[in-house]
């Protein structure tokens, strides 16, 4: 009985200590923030890094989601893959236009308006969301209306401005965040996140299903989680600047090609360029002009290579090229325009290349030929690898481009050269010789005895 009475009260004694102390380790835990980068176009790769950060988020049962924002737009359908998520999450998700200078334009707008709680930092911008289509002209007025009215509903669930909301996308309308703060279309301007995690502490907000949930971030922690290495990758190179880059080797390339069929490596590369750079164009609001511009630049040095010297033709391409960059995407939506520290440094590498390699090169294709090339029509040689009918034969103890004018002519052939084409030789195989009568020795026949 007396180890009884002794086990008891040392099992009181241990809850008295222990579950004080658990519950202030509960009440001191410090919560948890994780913060989420949207930079750039809105496309499959940040829809799906989004949608993965908030999934995340709502199984380590964080505090909030930051989401800082700074983009011209996007896609449509991952834009609304991205609200999707927001608007799915237990957790509450944070929109936070940031730092300085950033924008949420286009799909931006509509994932501001998605977010339970919308923040801009000073000296930012938000709205232009209007529909724009790869040709930059307007779409149809049912997917202008279809956006109105989604927009306008996921400002009216979170109590902000329906009626800027829809001007946004009807009209283009774009306003700095202290507007933004004025006419309720956002719920704070703070300088920094800290800043705004300091003044969320405490404010009550809506997530999935209607649920209330009371902010507690005061000394949050945060943790940021970023884009894999290969979507990263491929995320940035969906710019403005990329577009215009990819578009205009795509067309050099391609134009190289023509010259010179056959080479193949232009052909594909050029190809992959174009497809790249189309892309982006699906996801940036394109203007036809722009790319006519592109287009008859490149005419313009097409027509240098046929008539060299930095004529009219160039200056013309320059100039095409340089408007055609300038004009490639719609200026109404904030910073989706290529450099003019991209756009400069390509026309500047186009004139320098046209004035020095291709003058070069095809004064070299107008000079007559090489007298030593002439002097290997007649001389003999050997197939070095197989002409099928182009290969490699060896003439004059050198290894020469050669065609067979006498169809497939395997390696160790003897041949002999016909024609010089350049620096190919047009070669034809060298019959074996077989002795005459004469050389042939006579055999010796059966002797014959006097009759």
């Amino acid at each position: 009985m007396r180890n009884v009475l002794r086990a008891a009260r040392i099992t009181a004694l241990v809850a008295v200590l222990v579950v004080p102390a658990a519950s202030a380790r509960a009440q001191t835990a410090v919560p948890t923030v994780t913060q989420l980068r949207l930079t750039g176009v809105v496309d499959p790769f940040t829809a799906d890094y989004v949608r993965a950060g908030i999934d995340a988020a709502n199984a380590q049962g964080d505090a909030a989601v930051l989401l800082t924002i700074d983009t011209p737009g996007g896609l449509d359908s991952s834009m609304r893959e991205i609200v999707q998520a927001i608007l799915g999450s237990r957790v509450p998700v944070i929109c936070f236009v940031a730092p300085e200078g950033a924008r949420a334009a286009s799909a931006g707008t509509f994932i501001m308006m998605a977010c339970p709680v919308a923040a801009m930092a000073p000296g930012t911008n938000i709205g232009a969301a209007h529909p724009v289509g790869v040709a930059g002209a307007i779409e149809e007025q049912k997917v202008t209306n279809d956006a109105a009215a989604y927009i306008q509903d996921l400002a009216h669930r979170n109590g902000r401005n329906e009626t800027w909301a829809r001007d946004a996308v009807v009209n283009s309308v774009s306003i700095p965040s202290s507007e933004a703060l004025r006419i309720v279309v956002i719920d704070l301007v703070e300088p920094s996140q800290s800043a705004l995690l300091r003044a969320l502490d405490g404010r009550t907000v809506q997530v999935a299903g209607g649920r209330k949930v009371t902010l507690h971030l005061a000394g949050a922690q945060i943790r940021t989680r970023g884009m894999g290495l290969g979507a990263a990758i491929l995320h940035a190179l969906l710019s403005p600047d990329f577009a215009f880059i990819f578009f205009y080797l795509g067309l050099g390339l391609i134009v190289i090609e023509l010259l010179h069929p056959g080479l193949s490596i232009p052909g594909i590369l050029g190809a992959v360029s174009l497809v790249a750079a189309f892309v982006t164009f699906g996801l940036l609001p394109v203007q036809i002009i722009g790319v006519v511009l592109l287009l008859a630049s490149a005419l313009f040095f097409l027509l240098e290579l046929k008539h060299p010297g930095l004529g009219l033709a160039t200056v013309g391409g320059v100039a095409c090229l340089i408007l055609g960059g300038i004009t490639l995407f719609n200026p109404s939506v904030p910073n989706a325009r290529v450099s003019i520290w991209v756009i400069l440094p390509v026309a500047g590498f186009l004139v320098l290349f046209f004035g020095t390699v291709v003058n070069a090169a095809l004064r070299a294709r107008r000079l007559p030929r090489a007298v030593g090339a002439e002097r290997l029509v007649g001389r003999e040689g050997v197939v070095e690898r197989e002409l099928a009918p182009d290969g490699v034969v060896r003439v004059a103890s050198e290894e020469w481009s050669a065609r067979s004018t006498a169809g497939v002519l395997p390696a160790g052939s003897r041949v002999r050269v016909v024609r010089v084409d350049r620096l190919r030789l047009d070669v034809a195989p060298i019959q074996d010789v077989t002795p005459t009568e004469q050389e042939t020795p006579a055999s010796p026949g059966p002797e014959r005895g006097n009759s």
